[in-house]
């Protein structure tokens, strides 16, 4: 599915995008600044996270729960040298965990990635505008 979309426009995409997800673990795929940890926030508000959704650019991975007690993991892999730190921490488990995965720079980890999974790739139109691809 492709959607394009204004920054307005984020919550009804995040709802699509939840109600057509058959998988948990999604990857976000996109350059600096186009828009991955803002979705992100809506996604986990859609999902109703009661905490603030940041980026964990510093930590790896962010944890975050909602109204109904569930868990909802945020990944930022941007800082990682090697895969191996990833697989240290335990990445694996929490993408086995049955909990949602949202992980930004999965290509720092792509022997780690269960098979079951969405990619959403985004393309800036520009500043206002963007197209994700969801799949």
């Amino acid at each position: 599915m492709e959607f394009l979309f204004k920054l307005a426009d984020i919550q009804n995409i995040a709802k699509e995008i939840i109600n057509q997800s058959n998988h948990k673990v999604i990857l976000f795929d996109g350059q600096m600044g186009a828009g991955k940890t803002t979705l992100i926030k809506a996604l986990s508000k859609e999902l109703g996270v009661i905490d603030v959704a940041n980026s964990p650019t510093f930590s790896i991975v962010n944890e975050y729960k909602t109204e109904t007690n569930q868990t909802v993991f945020h990944f930022d892999l941007y800082r990682l040298e090697e895969e191996e730190e990833a697989y240290d921490m335990g990445i694996d488990e929490y993408f086995d965990s049955g909990n949602w995965c949202f992980i930004e720079w999965p290509e720092k980890t792509p022997n780690l990635i269960p098979d079951e999974h969405h990619t959403i790739k985004f393309e800036l139109i520009d500043e206002n505008i963007r197209k994700i691809i969801f799949k």
